[in-house]
């Protein structure tokens, strides 16, 4: 029977780009969603823009217009960037809408009702010019505990410590730079620390209510989870003072309901529109006894808040509780934060304007995503070589090798059935059985294990395609009606790969479905084959150039700025405060400048070393004598290498992006033979064989001259 599913990324705040890094998530869910619509299943994904607080407020004053215009003008450019990487939203909507403000209300008076509200005096700092209460993170002076100048009001950026704003040193507003003053004023607090909502949380968070069917958090959450127990749950002030944009509270003039109540209740409120424009039951998906599956993918920087408050809300709200929750970890570019001066902090808009084409960076990510909250990392170079290799050189690779028999000497026909199938009814099954073990990769949201699974029929596709020399057959008299068949097999192998695919690159598969001649393919159509005629095939996917990686690159740099003003004071405030699920605006130390001239794009040289440095080092020329994958690697190939020992080495090497393991076999190298021994999860790796690459995307392993044999020493 087919599935009830209600699905939410995290409501990207209205004050700032959508960049790479916000996309690992929204490009994770909607590949998800894809791959549940596959299967027959009904699915609703709904997201919104977070419109409130008081970052919104202040950089609107500063543009000079209304809140309502500023969040407007960024709600139509969110919404173009995620069209422009296909991620398909069933409604994205905004928290500044009637909808959500009529459940975020309700849910209060019920926490009310329910005595889980209190309210008492809060001693904060006031900004005088601004006539306003300022959040912890418009407060700066000097910390202290080390006395670093210009730290926040929450903790020191410096030397790591957190105190309260009112411990700064000569605090000053970061808004208009005027001493603050210290004030009072009357909060309202959700009592997370009653014991209601302790015992409720406590039993809710680790899976073991009778009513949950499945743990709702990854087994690393859960544990997180037990930390902050162990802490102590203190309760949640939900109010702020005006002036503040957003919505304000019931019966309390003048009081506003903190970003953070209001914002995951625009989950609701978007799925409310949802329902009035497709006619379904809202009821059914979220009141207390609803049947129906509700997932949220989140960033593990805002585990917090929707694995205790959100979960507490809807419980003594009388509402229904999150089926799971997802969460992922943060995009680091080329193994690093995510850089202005380097040009890594690289905007969707910027990614889209270079001609790149947006389902290499959703495939790439994919590649990357399993499951868990671990970080993941766009390697630019990696990057480049995956999409090349993969995409092009494997996947398109079959049909480009076969569809033009078809169109030029068969009119478009493909073999029938029996004659396509005959003789390769085990390589067929291969593809079709993987099928079980693809669907469990995608649902457990592990798409690189998919991905490696894809890829290694890909491999057998291309192996056949190989073996078969259709080439060679259409210049043999005779051979008319195997070269028929050789292809259309090939083209059916093609069929399930795009199959498999399809939640991944949707237009891409979109356009297979129309060369091959068939119906949009659903998740059951694995053992279908081709019949009848099939389209002209043209070109499906063209190599990444890496010139247009290092335009966009160039086109993100920014120089180091002076001291922000005020409005880059709210920007920044606002990432801290309301932190983006993936990547970070934090910017590195200076590094060496790359070389001048013809070189520009090679790193600095390192520094000078001795003659007697450098004859530390024994470099071997070493045979590839075999290579293969390494299950569960991303990047690492197993090298079994010949240097003229009585025994072969292992050596693990980080090129499996670069190489297909066929091609390396037999292929003489360089190594570090005297590097010492390190165990790795995967085996004793033995050595290191040495590779080039620069700033510009590309890897190659040295190979010596001809002539060279196994053990000679490079000097």
């Amino acid at each position: 029977m087919a599935r009830k599913i209600l699905v939410t990324s995290a409501l990207p705040y209205a004050n700032g780009s959508i960049h790479l890094g916000h996309l690992v998530e929204y490009i994770q869910t909607d590949i998800w969603v894809r791959f549940q619509k596959m299967r027959g299943n009904e699915v609703h994904y709904v997201c919104a823009d977070d419109t409130h607080g008081t970052p919104i407020m202040l950089r609107a004053q500063n543009e000079g217009i209304t809140p309502e215009q500023l969040i407007d003008r960024v709600w139509h450019e969110h919404k173009a960037d995620f069209d422009g990487f296909h991620v398909a939203f069933d409604h994205y909507g905004s928290t500044n809408s009637a909808e959500t403000k009529q459940y975020a209300q309700d849910i209060y008076r019920k926490l009310r009702a329910n005595d889980l509200i209190e309210t008492k005096s809060v001693e904060q700092f006031y900004d005088p010019v601004k006539e306003m209460f300022l959040p912890d993170r418009f407060i700066k002076g000097e910390c202290p505990k080390c006395h670093a100048k210009d730290q926040y009001g929450d903790n020191c950026e410096a030397c790591g410590a957190t105190y309260a704003p009112i411990e700064l040193i000569n605090p000053y507003s970061a808004v208009s730079g005027a001493q603050p003053e210290r004030r009072s004023s009357e909060h309202y607090f959700f009592k997370l620390s009653d014991a209601r909502c302790q015992e409720f949380l406590s039993a809710w968070t680790q899976g073991t209510l009778a009513s949950q069917a499945i743990p709702p958090l990854q087994q690393e959450a859960a544990n997180k989870m037990k930390e902050w127990f162990e802490a102590g749950l203190s309760n949640w002030d939900i109010s702020r003072d005006a002036p503040y944009f957003g919505f304000e509270i019931p019966d309390a003039p003048g009081k506003f309901f903190y970003v953070w109540l209001d914002a995951p209740v625009g989950y609701m409120g978007s799925f409310k529109k949802l329902c009035e424009k497709q006619g379904l039951d809202f009821d059914s998906y979220w009141n207390a006894d609803a049947k129906t599956e509700l997932y949220h993918f989140i960033g593990k920087d805002i585990l917090y808040f929707h694995s205790l408050f959100w979960p507490a809300m809807l419980q003594f709200a009388n509402l229904r509780t999150p089926t799971q929750i997802f969460a992922h970890g943060f995009l680091t570019v080329n193994g690093e934060k995510m850089s202005k001066s380097r040009g890594t902090f690289i905007t969707a808009e910027s990614y889209l304007k270079q001609g790149l084409n947006p389902e290499y960076l959703r495939y790439y990510y994919a590649a990357k995503i399993n499951g868990t909250m671990e970080d993941i990392d766009l390697n630019l170079e990696d990057f480049v070589a995956r999409v090349n290799s993969d995409l092009v050189g494997k996947y398109i690779n079959i049909a480009s090798r076969t569809a033009g028999f078809i169109s030029k000497q068969f009119n478009g026909s493909v073999s029938s059935y029996v004659d396509a199938l005959k003789g390769n009814e085990i390589l067929f099954g291969e593809f079709i059985g993987a099928e079980n073990e693809i669907a469990t990769a995608y649902e457990q949201r592990d798409f690189g294990r998919a991905i490696r699974k894809i890829m290694s029929l890909a491999d057998r596709a291309n192996e056949y395609v190989a073996q078969q020399a259709p080439w060679s057959l259409a210049k043999q008299e005779g051979q008319e009606q195997k070269l028929q068949a050789v292809c259309t097999m090939s083209l059916n192998l093609f069929r399930i790969l795009t199959l498999y695919l399809k939640p991944i690159l949707p237009t891409l598969a979109a356009q297979v479905e129309h060369f091959l001649n068939i119906a949009p393919l659903k998740w059951s159509d694995t053992d279908q084959v081709l019949h009848g005629t099939i389209n002209n095939y043209s070109h499906l996917a063209t190599r990444i150039d890496p010139k247009l990686i290092a335009a966009m690159v160039e086109a993100n740099m920014q120089t180091m700025a002076p001291a922000p003003d005020s409005h880059s004071q709210v920007r920044h405030a606002e990432a801290q405060q309301h932190t983006a699920e993936s990547g970070t605006q934090t910017l590195p130390s200076p590094q060496p400048s790359p070389l001048k001239g013809e070189g520009a794009n090679v790193v600095a040289i390192a520094p000078t070393i001795s003659i007697d440095d450098f004859n530390k080092i024994d470099l071997r020329v070493a045979k590839i004598v075999n290579a293969e994958h390494v299950e569960g690697a991303e990047k690492l190939l197993k090298l079994t290498l010949d240097i003229g020992e009585a025994q072969t080495r292992t050596v693990f090497a980080g090129i499996k992006s670069a190489y297909d393991p066929a091609t390396l076999v037999g292929r003489m190298t360089v190594m570090v033979a005297n590097l010492a021994p390190r165990k790795m999860k995967f085996g004793m790796s033995e050595g290191m064989v040495l590779a080039a690459s620069g700033e510009a995307p590309g890897l190659f392993i040295l190979s010596p001259d001809d002539g060279a044999q196994p053990g000679m020493r490079v000097k």
